[in-house]
């Protein structure tokens, strides 16, 4: 009994870590803005994001090279994007509030890998011009 409380308890602070952490990840991208490159090419007006375009944008940051320094980071958003997918599920008929939480929490998601992707072709966009100096 002592060691299922325990596991609980341990799985419930990991959870607590796990939700904190992915969220600070997200506010610290949230400061970045999209350039408009990046907006045209994925087709997002302003500055907002829809949730619905995260998996196209996971894609279009697979295509890109990598930089190495934001793998774990799209991997650790990645899985709490499918955590509020799951909350947002579970709470549609129950709580409005928490489903209309859970797709703020899933766009902020889909902002984070847009400001990857801006990161990653700017980085390809360096990569370019450094080859183009050396000849």
């Amino acid at each position: 009994m002592i060691a299922a409380l325990i596991c609980v308890i341990s799985v419930a602070a990991f959870l607590q870590f796990f939700i904190s952490y992915s969220r600070s990840i997200i506010a610290a991208y949230r400061k970045s803005e999209l350039s408009e490159q990046v907006r045209e090419v994925v087709g997002i007006e302003g500055q907002e994001v829809n949730s619905d375009q995260f998996g196209r944008l996971v894609q279009l940051v697979r295509l890109c090279p990598q930089k190495g320094d934001d793998r774990t980071d799209l991997k650790v958003v990645g899985v709490y994007y499918w955590m509020m997918g799951v909350v947002r599920s579970a709470a549609r008929q129950l709580a409005p509030r928490i489903t209309s939480w859970a797709e703020r929490e899933r766009a902020g998601c889909a902002y984070f890998v847009a400001v990857a992707l801006d990161r990653r072709i700017a980085y390809s966009r360096d990569l370019l011009a450094q080859q183009m100096s050396d000849r």
